[in-house]
């Protein structure tokens, strides 16, 4: 799967990587931005596991967007570091010599929610915890070297990570981030049954998606920036693939303005996060805003379990341990090589 672009790219242009572009919130994200009109304009690089689905992503973009901006695919599959290092290596490249324009933004936006299947990646590492956060982890610091100023990294978190908010999903059971890649979690989730289980391993993902941002904030060059972003519910996306019958039955027929009323108000459709996600890239007047949390346009503060730095600096040398070529197979039992 390669870029649709011939010879050397369009001067004036900025790149920007989507996660995860090819449908959902991703691809309404990725079309925002095509459509923005903030600065320069945008070559969209969607960043997918599946090619068939990109390349279908990728036409739908081009036929229904009326603007200079390009939009292309590559091929990365978060569930594989190999695969993440194969990405960084051939983006790279395309952005040196000049076949990408410069590379300006970072959308971290694919995930999983288990539901009550647990699997691992080519890794090793439990896929909730390995996909929303260490394949993220790792493709930020490996393209970190070439996202230029003014560049910005966000970073796709959700509510359920902040028990506050009453979202339904169990609460985050923290753990050592090691134990957290073996999907091993806190002692809050000793008693919980399969499903319960599942939806607590993504909401302590999406915990440690808050904490490897605020983390990266405090590691960037002024003119960088990174941010968490929720997204809020969107009943019709693939995230509820995975959900029991009842909750796709639910999501599927039930109005977004009734979800709203009888749910929270922070439910919305594909489009409208997609803009809001959007924004947090294009808009000159976040250029400044850094180690901030966003519930779709509004900044907020996460959950008060969120701000804690100790924690946070943790995961983030675990990771950097995890996701390292040498020493994996001592962290991570069992790791294939």
């Amino acid at each position: 799967m390669g870029d649709r672009s011939v010879g050397s790219a369009p001067t004036g242009f900025r790149t920007v990587v989507i996660t995860g572009g090819n449908s959902g919130l991703g691809f309404a994200c990725a079309k925002a931005i095509l459509e923005a009109s903030h600065g320069a304009p945008w070559h969209v690089v969607l960043a997918c596991r599946d090619e068939g689905r990109a390349r279908s992503a990728v036409d739908q973009l081009i036929g229904s967007t009326n603007v200079v901006g390009q939009v292309d695919a590559m091929r990365l599959d978060l569930a594989c570091l190999a695969s993440v290092r194969a990405f960084a290596a051939e983006l790279t490249k395309k952005l040196r010599t000049g076949t990408l324009p410069p590379l300006h933004a970072v959308v971290c936006n694919a995930g999983i929610n288990p539901g009550t299947t647990k699997t691992i990646t080519a890794d090793g590492f439990d896929s909730t915890f390995g996909v929303n956060h260490l394949g993220h982890f790792l493709l930020v610091n490996e393209l970190l070297p070439m996202l230029q100023f003014p560049g910005r990294v966000v970073v796709v978190a959700s509510g359920v990570h902040d028990p506050a908010q009453k979202s339904g999903v169990p609460a985050p059971a923290w753990n050592d981030p090691a134990a957290l890649a073996r999907g091993e979690l806190g002692a809050a989730a000793a008693s919980d049954k399969s499903l319960a289980s599942g939806l607590r391993r993504y909401s302590t993902s999406k915990l440690a998606n808050v904490y490897f941002t605020y983390a990266l904030a405090r590691r960037l060059p002024a003119g960088v920036t990174a941010n968490a972003f929720d997204p809020g519910l969107m009943p019709r996306t693939s995230l509820m693939r995975e959900a029991p019958a009842p909750f796709r039955f639910i999501a599927r027929r039930i109005p977004i303005q009734l979800f709203r009323r009888l749910f929270s108000p922070n439910v919305h459709t594909a489009q409208e996060s997609g803009s809001a996600l959007a924004r947090l890239v294009t808009d000159p007047e976040l250029s400044a805003v850094t180690g901030r949390y966003f519930e779709g346009l509004r900044q907020i503060r996460s959950s008060d379990e969120s701000y804690n730095d100790e924690r946070a600096e943790e995961l983030w040398n675990a990771s950097m341990a995890l996701t390292a070529d040498a020493g994996m197979s001592d962290l991570v039992p069992n790791h294939p090589r």
